[in-house]
C-alpha cells in the first residue's frame, strides 16, 4: 500500500470521521487515499477555517478534530486557527503538505520550513521522513493533544513520503489512559485550608468544562451554599441559575464581581489557567489561591497560588462532596450582599439604557436569552458584545456559551457557529458576529449553506470596529482608522443562498430572531446597535 493508505487508516483508528481542509496539490496522495475511507472531507474556503471546524469539533467530543492543508500559503493559513486551539485547549490534528524531501525539481518554490514556525504555537510539531514512522507518528500525535493540557499538534506529510510504496505496517490501537486522582496528602492539605477559610469562594475556569465535573462540583456548592463565580471560559460547567451564583469576571478590574470577592480570604480556582484573560484581585496577594486542575499552575505575577492539588477534578468534589467538611466559621452573607446589589445596578441601567430608539447590549441579551432554550447554543466572534454576554447571559449547560477569551480572534464566529449546529442537530444555534469580524471570513457563509446548517448569524452592525474604537475613546486618544462601510447585508445574504433579515426597530428584535431561528437553512438577521462608553 501507499504511505498515505495507512496514514489514512491510522485516522480512521483515532476513531477520525471528518477531515477539514483545502487540500492542494501536495495533498493530491492523501486525498486519493481519502476516497474510499469512512472518514468524509469538508471542504472550506479558508484553511483558518478549517481550523476553526477542528477546534470546535474537538471542542465538543474531546476527541482531536483534523485540518489538512497544503504547503507553504496553505499552510501559513493555518496559523490563527491553530493559535485558537492552542491556548483555548481544544484538542486538533493539523496536517499540511510538502515538497518532496529526498529529490524535488521545483528548488525552494513554496517552501517555508513549516514545522518550525509551528513548533512555539503547538504541543508538538513533526515531519514524517519515512512511511515507517506513520503508525507511531500519528498515535504519538492524537495522545499528545488529548493529553491534559489538550491543544493543537502538527504533522508535515511531504509528497514523496506519502508516495512511498509500505507493506507490513498497521495502526495502532488507541489505549484508554485514566487520569490519576488527587493524592492524600494534598487532599488533606485541601481540606485544612477549607476548614480554617472564613469566606472561600470558587473560580470556575475553561480546565473545568467537562461533562464529568459538572455533577458532584454542582453538589459540592448547593451542600455548603458556598459562592462561585467564572471566567468567561468557565461558563456553563455549573447552573448559574443557582443562587450560589455571584457573576462571570468579564474584564481585568473595577468588574462587579471583583466587588464580592475581594471579600473572600480563599478561592478555589477550578480548571483556572492563566492564558484566560486574568482578574486583577488575584493577585493582589491578600487572599489565598488554590490551584485545582489536571496540570500544575503556571507561575505569574498575575497568579501566585499557595497550594496546587493536582488530579482528576471530578473525583476531587466527589470526594470534597461526600466528606462532611467543617464549616461553622463561613460566613457569606457580606458576598452575597454585595453581588445582588450589583445585579439590581445592573437592571437599573439597562433600564437607563431603554430610553435609548436603538438597541442597547443589556437588552440585547436579556431578550436573545428570553428566545433561546436551556441546551440551546450561542457562538460569538470576538467583540464588544462578547463581556455583556458573559456578564448577562445566564447559562445552565455547558458548551452552550462558546466564546474565546485567550486567543480572542475575529473571523472565527460562522465557522465555530456551523460546526456546533452540525454536530448538534437537535439544538438550535445562533451566532453572534460584529460587523468587522463578519467579514474577514465571509467564505464560511457558503460553508454553512453547503453543509445545510440551520444556523441564525446575528451581525451587530455599528459600522465600526467598535472593541477598539471604544477603548480609542476611553483612553483619550483622538478618534481614527476604525469606522466601516458595510455591503447590504440583506443582499449579500441572498447571494449565498441564505435568508436576511433586518431590525429596523429594537421592539421588532425578538420577533426577528424567532422568525430567523424557525427558518430553513441559514439566516443572517442584522441588529443595529450602540454600546455605552463604559462598563458599570
Amino acid at each position: 500500500m501507499r504511505a498515505s493508505d495507512l496514514f489514512i487508516k491510522c485516522l480512521e483508528e483515532e476513531g477520525v470521521k471528518y477531515i477539514f481542509g483545502v487540500p492542494g496539490e501536495e495533498n493530491l496522495d492523501v486525498l486519493d487515499s481519502l476516497r474510499d475511507s469512512p472518514i468524509k472531507v469538508i471542504l472550506t474556503r479558508n484553511e483558518q477555517s478549517a481550523v476553526f471546524m477542528a477546534a470546535t469539533y474537538g471542542r465538543f467530543t474531546g476527541k482531536p478534530g483534523v485540518a489538512l492543508a497544503t504547503l507553504g500559503p496553505g499552510a501559513t493559513n493555518m496559523v490563527t486557527g491553530v493559535g485558537y486551539a492552542q491556548l483555548n485547549g481544544l484538542p486538533v490534528i493539523v496536517v499540511t503538505g510538502q515538497k518532496p524531501i529526498k529529490k524535488s525539481k521545483q528548488g525552494s518554490f513554496q517552501i517555508v520550513d513549516v514545522v518550525s514556525m509551528m513548533k512555539p504555537i503547538t504541543k508538538w510539531a513533526t515531519q514524517i521522513q519515512s512511511g515507517s514512522r506513520i503508525t507511531s507518528t500519528v498515535r504519538e500525535a492524537f495522545k499528545i493533544a488529548s493529553s491534559e493540557r489538550p491543544g493543537a499538534v502538527h504533522i508535515e506529510l511531504p509528497e514523496d513520503i506519502a508516495k512511498e510504496k509500505i507493506k507490513n505496517y498497521k495502526p495502532i490501537k488507541p489505549q484508554p489512559i485514566r487520569r490519576p486522582i488527587v493524592e492524600e496528602k494534598a487532599f488533606d492539605l485541601l481540606v485544612q485550608k477549607l476548614e480554617k477559610a472564613k469566606t472561600p469562594v470558587i473560580l470556575i475556569g475553561a480546565g473545568a468544562n467537562r461533562k464529568r465535573i459538572t455533577k458532584y462540583l454542582s453538589k459540592f456548592i448547593e451542600k455548603y451554599n458556598i459562592p462561585f463565580f467564572e471566567s468567561q471560559m468557565g461558563k456553563g460547567v455549573v447552573d448559574e441559575r443557582m443562587s450560589q451564583y455571584i457573576g462571570t469576571a468579564a474584564l481585568s478590574n473595577n468588574d462587579s464581581v471583583h466587588k464580592a470577592v475581594v471579600k473572600s480570604d480563599l478561592i478555589l480556582a477550578i480548571g483556572h489557567d492563566v492564558i484566560e484573560k486574568p482578574t486583577n484581585f488575584v493577585c493582589e496577594g491578600k487572599t489565598q489561591i488554590i490551584h485545582i486542575n489536571y496540570y500544575e499552575a503556571k507561575i505569574d505575577d498575575v497568579y501566585m497560588p499557595s497550594l496546587e492539588v493536582i488530579g482528576d477534578i471530578g473525583n476531587l468534589f466527589w470526594r470534597l462532596y461526600e466528606r462532611n467538611l467543617k464549616t461553622s466559621k463561613w460566613n457569606h452573607k457580606e458576598i452575597y450582599k454585595i453581588a445582588k446589589r450589583e445585579r439590581e445596578k445592573s437592571l437599573k441601567s439597562e433600564s437607563k439604557e431603554n430610553k435609548k430608539s436603538v438597541l442597547m447590549p443589556r437588552r440585547f441579551v436579556r431578550e436573545l436569552r428570553e428566545i433561546m432554550n436551556e441546551e440551546d447554543i450561542i457562538a460569538l466572534d470576538n467583540g464588544w458584545y462578547k463581556i455583556w454576554i458573559a456578564r448577562n447571559y445566564i447559562t445552565s449547560n455547558p458548551n452552550t456559551v462558546l466564546l474565546d477569551n485567550t486567543f480572542a480572534t475575529m473571523g472565527a464566529g460562522v465557522s465555530i457557529g456551523a460546526m456546533a449546529k452540525f454536530l448538534n442537530q437537535d439544538k438550535s444555534v445562533v451566532t453572534i458576529v460584529g460587523d468587522g469580524g463578519f467579514m474577514m471570513n465571509l467564505g464560511d457563509l457558503e460553508t454553512a449553506v453547503r453543509l445545510k446548517t440551520d444556523l441564525t448569524i446575528i451581525i451587530l452592525n455599528n459600522s465600526a470596529l467598535g472593541m477598539i474604537k471604544i477603548k480609542q475613546a476611553l483612553q483619550g486618544f483622538k478618534k481614527f482608522s476604525f469606522d466601516l462601510k458595510n455591503p447590504d447585508f440583506i443582499k449579500l445574504a441572498e447571494s449565498f443562498g441564505a435568508k436576511g433579515f433586518r431590525v429596523k426597530d429594537k421592539k421588532d428584535f425578538k420577533r426577528t430572531i424567532k422568525k430567523a431561528k424557525n427558518t430553513k437553512g441559514v439566516s443572517i438577521v442584522e441588529v443595529l446597535i450602540e454600546y455605552p462608553l463604559e462598563i458599570d
